[in-house]
């Protein structure tokens, strides 16, 4: 049903023409990564539009958010209208313009609506009633760009170790993404900042996640990676039900970075044994809570980025005493 929408959807933008006509679909999140527990009805849809080069310039001292500006003569001269006084590639003008699109051609879609805009997301959020749960689906403007990665990235994704230098070698190859996400922490809120997502290595991770090329092929040896990363998502899920104003700050991701630098840490699928999976989730959730409690926690790509800043430090140390608490008592929320 997701992808019924939403290439019917993609197929409309496209005959338009204009602007938005290059964009392909790239499925992300946990639903796509296998890592989905509980009943699928939140999904991302990356929307990719390709861009040749262009000049990056840091908005703030993380290294993961940046002001885009054309190079010289650019090939993608149908995006100049997007273009804000300085020059910059405005993300917000971008996004409302695909809004626009979008909410005018859902009504063509049976049982779909657009939800109202939250303030900051990069997301447009479809709303497909379909009983009997209705199903959210994120929709992220993504560019596509042909050109290395940033200096910011230059001391992170640590993989050597667990998935090897070649590895390292070819993922650092791939194109960079840049998602239409507002930073915060501009003294003057424009809209017209990006922020960098390596979704699409993420999901080649989370695929090819043993260090061993066989681990969890049909023939090799079973290993739990997979298995804590879902058991401490659903705990985190399960968590944010029960306190959603105290939790809001926390998402997923959090989890999905710990679990990356857990995987760097115990590099060997020994480490990982299917039959030691409750060691294994402990030692997970021990790191875990370790980052929670001193509210750091470095992106896997952008080691200088904090996602844990002083913002999130009473939602950190309350989610670290409540998962204490379900640790101390055998998991009673499970």
């Amino acid at each position: 049903l997701v992808n019924r929408v939403t290439l019917k959807l993609i197929e409309a933008i496209r005959s338009q023409g204009g602007s938005f006509s290059s964009i392909k679909q790239l499925n992300a999140g946990s639903y796509y990564e296998h890592v989905k527990i509980s009943e699928p009805n939140e999904f991302d849809i990356m929307l990719l539009m390709p861009v040749v080069r262009l000049h990056l310039e840091k908005s703030d001292d993380t290294g993961a958010y940046y002001y885009l500006r054309f190079k010289r003569n650019p090939k993608e001269k149908y995006l100049t209208k997007f273009l804000d006084e300085e020059e910059k590639l405005s993300a917000s003008k971008m996004l409302d313009a695909l809004r626009e699109i979008i909410k005018r051609e859902v009504r063509n879609i049976p049982d779909v609506t657009v939800k109202r805009k939250k303030p900051g997301s990069p997301a447009i959020t479809l709303l497909i009633t379909n009983p009997p749960a209705d199903i959210s689906v994120d929709i992220i403007l993504t560019l596509k760009v042909q050109q290395s990665w940033p200096p910011s990235t230059q001391d992170g994704l640590k993989i050597e170790e667990w998935l090897g230098r070649k590895v390292k070698k070819n993922y650092r190859k791939e194109p960079l993404y840049l998602v239409a996400k507002q930073n915060k922490k501009e003294k003057v809120l424009k809209g017209n900042t990006w922020r960098l997502s390596f979704s699409h290595i993420e999901k080649k991770m989370l695929y090819n996640h043993g260090n061993t090329k066989t681990c969890c092929e049909s023939n090799g040896v079973k290993c739990c990676r997979k298995a804590c990363l879902k058991l401490l998502k659903y705990l985190l899920e399960r968590l944010k039900m029960k306190y959603p104003e105290k939790l809001e700050k926390i998402c997923s991701y959090y989890v999905k970075t710990a679990f990356f630098h857990s995987c760097a840490t115990w590099p060997s699928d020994r480490d990982w044994h299917m039959g030691d999976l409750e060691h294994c989730f402990q030692r997970f959730l021990k790191n875990f809570l370790d980052f929670l409690q001193r509210s750091h926690l470095p992106h896997f790509f952008i080691s200088q980025y904090n996602l844990l800043g002083p913002e999130d430090k009473a939602s950190s140390h309350f989610l670290s005493r409540q998962i204490n608490y379900e640790w101390n008592n055998g998991f009673p929320i499970f």
